[in-house]
């Protein structure tokens, strides 16, 4: 299979994930006050952060991966899972590093002075930081220009975050 044919495929896999999450209501997250970054996007029907995703995995496995009831921390007013204790402690220790930055949203939107989820099924680590994205388009956007449209958002983030908070 050609490069191109895989790189459509896992678009339209990603795609069919998500809409049957949506359909599920998996993917149905609010904004919740969180001391690591102002706004973090928590499911109010679980009070799950990020969806129930391991914020560590990305770091560690290079890829999205659900967190397990077992490891569970109640951080900040959310529900953060976990795939395996180590990444629970890292977490615990450094939840500025391993949290998603702008609590989940995304900084393209953030950019332009609005708050768009991210999903993390769009993600990406730039200088050791995780950044979700609402779209692959966004996060492409995003890594065309990073530097920029995270200093464009850092600078926003105040006004947009507060906003939020209304």
């Amino acid at each position: 299979m050609t490069a191109a044919r895989q790189q459509r495929k896992r678009a339209f896999l990603m795609g069919l994930a998500l809409f049957i999450a949506l359909g599920a209501g998996i993917f149905a997250p609010q904004a919740i006050n969180a001391a690591t970054d102002g706004q973090l996007t928590v499911n109010p029907e679980t009070g799950l952060a990020i969806s129930g995703f391991d914020p560590v995995s990305y770091f560690t496995d290079g890829k999205a991966l659900f967190g397990r009831p077992e490891f569970e921390l109640n951080k900040d007013g959310a529900v953060w899972r976990f795939s395996n204790e180590g990444n629970r402690g890292a977490f615990e220790q450094h939840p500025e590093i391993y949290a998603p930055q702008f609590g989940g949203y995304d900084p393209v939107a953030i950019g332009r002075d609005r708050s768009v989820r991210g999903h993390p099924l769009f993600w990406a680590i730039v200088g050791q930081r995780l950044y979700f994205f609402y779209s692959e388009k966004t996060r492409l956007t995003f890594l065309a220009d990073a530097g920029r449209i995270i200093a464009t958002a850092e600078r926003k983030w105040p006004d947009v975050s507060r906003a939020l908070g209304e």
